[in-house]
C-alpha cells in the first residue's frame, strides 16, 4: 500500500522518501530517526489496525501528536477521502505517546487503514486497493 501511495505521489511531482521498501522490521524509533535524517517536510506512516476480538471494530483512523497541527489537517483530509470510498471514519485522534509521532521533527500522521481482523474492512481494502491508495495520496496532496 505504501509503495502504491508513493507511486501516485511521485507521479504528481512529490519527492517521496521511504523509511524502508522491503519487509524488514524497524522499530518506531528507527523509523522516526530515518525520517528526521531525510529532511522530509512530512512523515506519513501507513498501518492496518487490529483489536483483541476479530470484527470488534471497523473503520479507519489517523493518529497525530497534537489535534491543533498541520498533521491533523492532513489526517482529516486523508480520512475524508477514505470515508468517501466506504470506510467508517473513526476520526483524527491524538496519540503523543507513539514514537513516530513524538520523535519526528516534521508534522507526522499515522494512518490506520481499516482493521486487519475485520472481514468488511479487509474486503474493502482488497477490492478497492487502488482507490484506497489514491484516497490517501489525494488527501496528502490536498494538504500540500
Amino acid at each position: 500500500m505504501t509503495l502504491a501511495i508513493g507511486d501516485i505521489l511521485s507521479e504528481s511531482g512529490v519527492n517521496v522518501l521511504y523509511t524502508r521498501t522491503t519487509d524488514i522490521y524497524q522499530t518506531p524509533t528507527q523509523k522516526a530517526e530515518v525520517g528526521n535524517a531525510s529532511g522530509a517536510d512530512y512523515f506519513v506512516s501507513i498501518h492496518r489496525n487490529s483489536s483483541p476480538i476479530p470484527g470488534q471494530y471497523t473503520g479507519i483512523e489517523s493518529l497525530v501528536y497534537s489535534p491543533n497541527s498541520l498533521a491533523a489537517i492532513m489526517a482529516a483530509n486523508i480520512n475524508a477521502r477514505l470515508e468517501a470510498i466506504g470506510f467508517a471514519d473513526q476520526g483524527v485522534n491524538e496519540r503523543p505517546d507513539l514514537a513516530v509521532l513524538r520523535r519526528t521533527y516534521m508534522p507526522a500522521v499515522l494512518v490506520e487503514v481499516g482493521f486487519i481482523n475485520n472481514d468488511q474492512d479487509n474486503a474493502l481494502f482488497d477490492q478497492k486497493f487502488y482507490q484506497v491508495a489514491n484516497a490517501i495520496a489525494q488527501g496528502i496532496l490536498e494538504s500540500l
